[in-house]
């Protein structure tokens, strides 16, 4: 009997701490070259998702702001704030900066941007409220779970392509949301049968 109960607690709580953000890094703030404020940057100032991240249209990786992207404003503004030191280093020495991905996916996931913003996945839906992160944290757990859920039933994650930087929510009703996001899955025949096949993310 005790036996039973001593594994019955092992198995809960393996599974508790497989689930939990200390394993899935979810809310965790990631140590960067320079405190970026995506607050800052996106609602203060207004910046543009793709600003920074210019792949995100074009190509499986969003790519991370090069020195000379950051420089575009910083030669002319904060010169010479001190958080900004690690910019002018770089800068100076041709070294690039070394970011640190907060959405880091393990090397046997294959993930597209191109692909997702394309069809109307907004920033928001897995990143959550940039905007509003004065230091960036992974706002999702990134799990199998996580994009499986969306793969089973796209349709309300679909939203206008010109739209998909928006950090607040369209305004639609939920069955708005469904039948746009129904109209754009029969225009491009996506099946969530094929979507939920191994080989859509493990290639």
């Amino acid at each position: 009997m005790m036996t039973c109960l001593a594994a019955a607690v092992l198995a809960i709580a393996g599974w508790a701490r497989v689930r939990s953000p200390y394993e899935t890094e979810q809310g965790w703030v990631q140590h960067q070259p320079v405190p970026f404020s995506h607050k800052h940057h996106v609602a203060d100032i207004g910046l543009d998702c793709r600003y920074c991240h210019a792949g995100v249209e074009t190509s499986a990786e969003a790519g991370l702001p090069s020195t000379h992207v950051c420089m575009t404003c910083h030669s002319q503004l904060w010169t010479g704030a001190d958080v900004l030191a690690p910019v002018r280093q770089s800068l100076a020495s041709g070294q690039p900066l070394v970011w640190h991905r907060v959405s880091q996916l393990p090397d046997y996931v294959y993930f597209n941007h191109s692909i997702h913003v394309a069809r109307g996945v907004a920033c928001a839906e897995c990143h959550g409220r940039i905007d509003k992160m004065a230091l960036t944290f992974r706002a999702q757990p990134f799990e199998m779970q996580f994009c499986i859920d969306c793969h089973r039933d796209p349709a309300p994650h679909l939203g206008p392509p010109d739209r998909v930087t928006r950090m607040t929510p369209l305004g639609w009703s939920e069955a708005d949301k469904r039948r746009y996001g129904e109209r754009v899955m029969a225009a491009h025949r996506i099946d969530p049968k094929t979507l939920v096949n191994c080989g859509i993310c493990h290639r």
